[in-house]
């Protein structure tokens, strides 16, 4: 099939929603098919990708954007149209955002109580928001697009906020390279990077990563790591991703706490080095990060406002906290993880979980939408 993939940008250095489609346009090329990329920049790992690139340039409107992608598209005659939520001219829509209405909403319990009707009301005034409204209003209103949800919260969030019905709806949950993220890492990495950060080996190295601070509750993860640490316990917080720290709870330098490792372009090797991932996110469609670190070995502390929670169980291979903003509630969920022997037990379990979800199925799912689309466009002809 000659398949159309349409981002901002294509970059797996950038987030989740880029990491995910380059290793998707891996997949389809490495089963044969020709896949073009619509996008303003195709950059790092992505630019040597065999793939057909169609370069939008730098576009600053929303709009604007959607506009010029329909319209590099429908030069072009593609077999499958798959929008990575971008634009709204395609056969398939996967917002990696999730639905951004539902984001917004979350993003309010960022703000004191008092603020947020202040800022919903912004959300409805201000010219950049209406101007993302006019884009979900046309990518989830065609009757004849599938909208793929990345999680069973996505799948609710666009029948709640955008009406669309669940006939539309295919559920795939994102895959996991299960060899580049893998315990066998290990025995290379563990040693050096815990001596690059400066942790002892009885020291229980929390990890996290992530770009964007606010929502993926950075500050909750920091002040519950304050909590464990003023116990006595012999934690460490190592962050990675993103580069500005405003607003953040202070984290000086000679934090003892703390550790900033800021913007990296592999993290497999903090993978290896560390004990536990958390991520007590305001909302996340489906953390790539908790697949990631599953799959490296690691048990996951999350919220239910991540996606990637509902392939947890409970004390299994991770913990779910009900309240993104409760560092008391995720030091709680924290402390059992202190044990040594609980966290081999879950990391064996996360293990277990990540190999039922690799990128080989998440392809073949995707192909499988892929084909079901373009059968039902064979019978309408």
């Amino acid at each position: 099939m000659r398949i159309g993939l349409v981002i901002d940008h294509l970059d797996p250095r950038r987030g989740g929603a880029e990491q995910w489609t380059f290793q998707h346009a891996e997949q389809l090329l490495a089963r044969g098919h020709e896949v073009h990329v619509v996008a303003q920049g195709i950059d790092g790992p992505a630019a040597r990708l065999d793939i057909v690139p169609h370069l939008l340039g730098s576009v600053r409107s929303v709009l604007s954007r959607a506009a010029a992608a329909e319209a590099a598209l429908r030069q072009l005659g593609l077999d499958m149209i798959h929008d990575i939520g971008m634009g709204w001219h395609g056969h398939l829509l996967q917002s990696e955002d999730g639905s951004r209405l539902a984001q917004w909403e979350q993003k309010l319990l960022l703000l004191p109580s008092a603020l947020r009707p202040c800022k919903r009301a912004m959300l409805h005034a201000l010219p950049r928001y209406r101007d993302f409204r006019r884009l979900m209003a046309r990518q989830f209103g065609d009757p004849a697009r599938i909208v793929v949800a990345v999680s069973e919260m996505c799948a609710r969030d666009y029948q709640h906020y955008h009406d669309v019905p669940p006939e539309r709806i295919r559920l795939v949950y994102h895959g996991t390279d299960n060899e580049r993220f893998s315990p066998v890492h290990r025995e290379k990495w563990r040693a050096p990077i815990r001596q690059q950060l400066g942790l002892r080996e009885d020291e229980v190295m929390l990890l996290f990563v992530g770009h964007d601070y606010q929502r993926k509750g950075l500050t909750t993860a920091i002040r519950a790591a304050h909590r464990l640490a003023a116990e006595g316990a012999p934690v460490r917080l190592v962050i990675v991703g993103g580069k500005r720290r405003q607003g953040l709870p202070a984290v000086d330098a000679g934090s003892e706490v703390i550790r900033f490792v800021g913007q990296i372009d592999d993290p497999v090797p903090y993978y290896a080095a560390a004990d536990v991932f958390v991520l007590p996110t305001f909302y996340d469609p489906c953390s790539l990060s908790v697949s990631e670190a599953a799959a490296s070995g690691l048990p996951s502390v999350t919220t239910r406002f991540n996606g990637a929670a509902e392939l947890l169980t409970e004390g299994v291979d991770g913990c779910v906290v009900s309240d993104p903003a409760d560092d008391a509630d995720l030091a709680s969920a924290l402390r059992p993880l202190l044990d040594p022997a609980v966290r081999h037990r879950m990391g064996e379990a996360a293990r277990k979980l990540a190999l039922r979800h690799s990128l080989d199925r998440n392809c073949d799912q995707i192909v499988s939408i892929y084909q079901e689309v373009s059968g039902r466009m064979r019978r309408a002809a």
